[in-house]
Order: structure tokens, then C-alpha cells, then sequence
């Protein structure tokens, strides 16, 4: 009998969690933005203040890029 209820809190307690995780996985960034990598180079000197202006504006207009895989 207690074995009985064991089992069936345990199936309770699975059931519980499983319902409790979320199956979406939010957009979590792990690094700079497209736009802070642009950035960085223009401080750096390796473009010049147009091609930053120019980058910066194709990067705005463009939709954000979604990674499969």
C-alpha cells in the first residue's frame, strides 16, 4: 500500500515539473551586438566614419538575422 503511494506521488511530482518547464527559449544574446562590433572597429580605425554611417544604417534597416542549427 505505501509502495502504492509512493509511486503515485512520484508520477505526481513528474508530471508537476514537467508542466512547469517551458518548452520556448527566449532570445538570449552571449555577446555584442552587430551594431557594438561596428563600433568597436570605427574606434579602432579599421573603417572610416562614412562606411561606420553606412554599416550602421544597413544594420538598422535590416531585420535581425535568426541562427538555426
Amino acid at each position: 500500500m505505501v509502495l502504492f503511494w509512493v509511486v503515485i506521488v512520484g508520477i505526481g511530482v513528474l508530471i508537476f515539473r514537467a508542466l512547469g518547464r517551458t518548452t520556448e527559449h527566449p532570445h538570449v544574446q552571449t555577446g555584442p551586438s552587430h551594431e557594438q562590433l561596428l563600433a568597436e572597429r570605427f574606434a579602432r580605425g579599421e573603417i572610416d566614419e562614412e562606411e561606420y554611417q553606412r554599416r550602421l544604417t544597413t544594420l538598422r534597416a535590416s531585420p535581425p538575422s535568426t541562427k538555426h542549427g
